[in-house]
């Protein structure tokens, strides 16, 4: 159930205690999800109605060697989703600013951000990011 007060279809005249929140119209949360819609890495199985469940398959075995560029300090400000797009369901090793880097799984692509899921102790696990917070990447 969701509460939003800002929905709430009320006239001025009436009465309104804001600190009682049950006074306020729920709302059932929306049936669609785009996260529903999101594709497994190869080998994960499906479960029922789409769900995911079991152990997928792992990704490559290595650990690739960052490229030189970003290795002798050359920084740029963001990566261009055009460039990261041809990764979309496939597998790419990611070098994050921060942290160390890790294999994932894109499911998603938009201007500012990337989804999918990431492999972390043996397992996927959903993930989301800022373009901004990624130094660079490789795809395979």
């Amino acid at each position: 159930m969701y509460t939003d007060d800002f929905r709430y279809p009320y006239d001025d005249s009436t009465s309104y205690d804001s600190n009682n929140i049950y006074e306020l119209e729920t709302y059932d949360l929306p049936l669609y999800c785009p996260y529903r819609q999101m594709v497994p890495p190869p080998g994960f199985p499906q479960g029922p109605q789409g769900s995911q469940g079991g152990p997928p398959s792992a990704p490559p075995s290595f650990t690739p060697q960052e490229p030189q560029a970003q290795q002798f300090g050359a920084e740029t400000f963001a990566i261009d989703p055009g460039a990261i797009q041809p990764c979309l369901f496939r597998f790419v090793y990611i070098w994050p600013r921060r942290g160390n880097g890790f294999w994932a799984w894109l499911t998603f692509v938009g201007r500012r951000s990337i989804s999918g899921f990431r492999w972390e102790r043996n397992r996927w696990v959903y993930f989301g990011m800022d373009l901004r917070d990624i130094r660079s990447f490789q795809c395979f």
